[in-house]
């Protein structure tokens, strides 16, 4: 079955290139979640004035890949743990946030956080955000598979 996941995580641009690697996604895109203003432009997120998280769709075939694996994939591919920045980005909308649209995605994330925090992956609290999603922007076309686009592999 064909299924939508919502995640943020720094900039997108390297967030998105990651999930395109994994087996099961079907396509990405990315965007603008979070926050309060209609139909953003990238300038305006970055003004830190809109609310919103650089955030990427994901599109998956949950017959490869489930929602868990992914959120799973999300908590590696950047640090959960920092509030606000990723590496040299700052701002809110680097913001880790996972974006679930029914009450069984936002368990499956409370249960992954949950395990994440007693595991000891890692050596702060998990500071991801978790939103019910409401609107997603897709971010200007040339943001779109910036990193495939550019010829960087992540793979």
């Amino acid at each position: 079955m064909r299924k939508e996941a919502y995640f943020a995580g720094g900039c997108f641009w390297g967030l998105e290139a990651k999930f395109q690697c994994v087996a099961g996604v079907l396509e990405t895109q990315v965007g603008y979640s979070g926050g309060t203003t209609k139909d953003p432009t990238y300038r305006q997120v970055c003004q830190d004035t809109t609310g919103h998280a650089e955030t990427v769709k994901v599109v998956f075939d949950t017959d490869v890949v489930s929602f868990q694996q992914l959120l799973e994939l999300f908590f590696s591919f950047h640090d959960p743990t920092t509030c606000c920045s990723q590496g040299l980005d700052f701002g809110s909308q680097y913001r880790s946030v996972v974006f679930y649209s029914t009450q069984e995605e936002k368990e499956t994330i409370e249960q992954v956080i949950a395990f994440l925090e007693v595991s000891g992956v890692f050596d702060r609290p998990v500071v991801t955000q978790l939103l019910m999603l409401e609107d997603f922007y897709p971010a200007e076309e040339y943001h779109q598979s910036y990193y495939r686009k550019h010829g960087v592999s992540v793979c």
